[in-house]
């Protein structure tokens, strides 16, 4: 049971962090040099897609992370996905205190209702962005190594 849940959680957080990675190295980068300004409304569409569904990935895994050490508690790996479970908890309160609020702005512009700031709305963004994907895949790494 428990090395189900080990694994199952570092499945869940190393997707997690893949995505995210994804869009902090790839994704936004690629968006970001589209001619007229055609990234801003594309980053639009992926807060509005993301951002309802990064909300349960995330809560997920601290609670698989939150069951896998309390069921663990004691053995050699606890102290690992506790402090990656911390990390991940970190990574939630970050979200919702200064990423959430650049994200509900950026899914509600249009073509029509571009703010004159977008431009640094989403490089601030994208900088709490990087901290936050350094954050999980600490977190992942911890989680993996207390795996094995």
């Amino acid at each position: 049971m428990q090395n189900a849940l080990a694994v199952i959680t570092v499945v869940v957080v190393g997707l997690m962090v893949g995505v995210e990675f994804t869009v902090a190295v790839f994704i936004n980068p690629i968006l970001d040099r589209l001619p007229n300004d055609g990234g801003v409304h594309a980053r639009s569409a992926g807060a509005r897609i993301l951002g309802r569904i990064m909300p349960f990935w995330y809560i997920g895994s601290v609670v698989l992370g939150s069951v896998w050490a309390a069921v663990g508690w004691g053995g050699a790996g606890a102290p690992l996905v506790a402090t990656g479970t911390a990390l991940l908890v970190l990574s939630v309160v970050m979200s919702v205190l200064l990423l959430v609020p650049i994200n509900k702005r950026v899914a509600t512009w249009t073509r029509e209702g571009v703010p004159a700031d977008w431009k640094q709305q989403v490089g601030r963004w994208d900088r709490l962005h990087y901290l936050r994907v350094g954050i999980i895949v600490s977190a992942f790494a911890l989680f993996a190594v207390a795996l094995v």
